[in-house]
């Protein structure tokens, strides 16, 4: 008897699936935060936080009592910091509105903050065996190359028709290992690019690369570049003590940051009420989020005296290493970090 697609993939996955922490339980808390990880993130670089999360958050009640800054501490140097805050919310709201029981399937999981279709499906199969499609770019890609789909991929009829055809696939059982196989797939054979052809379990059947054209799908829409925002990041010290303010704009909110201005160095003291310094120039740095790029200049600036209004917004070395802080301020961290350092030995 032919083997179906399903029964190729999966016999091809149980020999060379990937091996990382986050698989293999079905806890749907385990399963959730790393499907939340994952967003926007590589795999392979999720490990590492997802273990020193869990150590520290180790249920999803644990993680409803925690403080929002407690939450995005554990977060920091993943990005994405809306991520950190929603599963904050969600366990919230498992635990105050929802007895603490996960929703199982994928309508209701699409109710908790932050999750999308895709975390909603990929967790409602993995943790709760529901038989359905997780469409990420990984299954979107094996089933463009598959039918061949010509149209662009992320309009809603082409990825409709995509999604029935992972479901028409999918096996009556072992809902999340299908999955999570193509998922292992897309990420290792049937990648962006040039795939490799010769070594897929589910060439066969695949129209893509019968025709010979599998780079060519999917198609997809060309992502406009992101805009470069020039930004002066001032270091304002003062004695063993370094200004840094808890951000409240929507990128990066929550996270504390150095003094910001798209003006001049000179212009973050004004904006503060300090009184003019020289400040020197020490460095640049570069950061890359979805739509736009900080193209950073670096500067030190030293004043005397921290006003009362400010005193709060200042912090010593040991203080500073408790703080959450975004990645896109590490290059000026560094520099914090090595003076107040020096201060400290003066």
């Amino acid at each position: 008897m032919t083997e179906t697609f399903a029964q190729r993939l999966l016999s091809w996955y149980d020999s060379c699936r990937r091996v990382f922490a986050f698989r293999g339980p079905k806890d749907p808390y385990r399963v959730w935060l790393s499907e939340i990880m994952l967003q926007q993130t590589r795999t392979e670089s999720v490990v590492p936080y997802y273990e020193r999360f869990l150590a520290r958050f180790p249920t999803v009640q644990a993680l409803a009592e925690a403080g929002e800054e407690d939450v995005l501490r554990a977060w920091q140097g993943l990005g994405y910091y809306t991520r950190a805050r929603n599963l904050h919310k969600a366990a919230r709201k498992i635990v105050n509105e929802l007895g603490g029981q996960f929703p199982t399937t994928t309508e209701a999981l699409r109710l908790l903050p932050g999750v999308g279709p895709y975390t909603a499906a990929a967790i409602a199969s993995i943790a709760f065996d529901e038989p359905v499609p997780a469409m990420d770019g990984n299954l979107i890609r094996v089933f463009a190359r598959r039918t061949d789909e010509a149209e662009d991929a992320s309009k809603p009829a082409a990825l409709r028709c995509l999604t029935e055809e992972a479901r028409r696939q999918m096996p009556a059982d072992r809902p999340g290992d299908y999955n999570q196989a193509l998922m292992d797939l897309g990420a290792t054979i049937c990648v962006p690019g040039t795939p490799d052809c010769d070594a897929c379990p589910v060439r066969e059947g695949c129209r893509a690369a019968a025709l010979g054209h599998p780079e060519a799908r999917p198609v997809l829409p060309r992502k406009a570049p992101p805009k470069a925002v020039p930004l002066n990041v001032v270091l304002i010290f003062c004695g063993d003590k370094v200004y840094m303010k808890l951000r409240q704009e929507a990128l990066l909110r929550g996270m504390y940051v150095f003094a910001l201005t798209e003006g001049s160095p000179e212009d973050a003291l004004t904006a503060l009420h300090l009184s003019p310094v020289p400040c020197e120039h020490v460095g640049d740095a570069r950061h890359v989020f979805t739509h736009r790029v900080w193209e950073m200049a670096l500067w030190i600036a030293r004043v005397p005296v921290i006003p009362a209004a400010l005193d709060h917004d200042f912090y010593t070395l040991t203080q500073l290493d408790g703080l959450p802080v975004p990645v896109a301020m590490r290059a000026a961290l560094e520099i914090a970090r090595k003076e107040l350092t020096h201060e400290a030995k003066a």
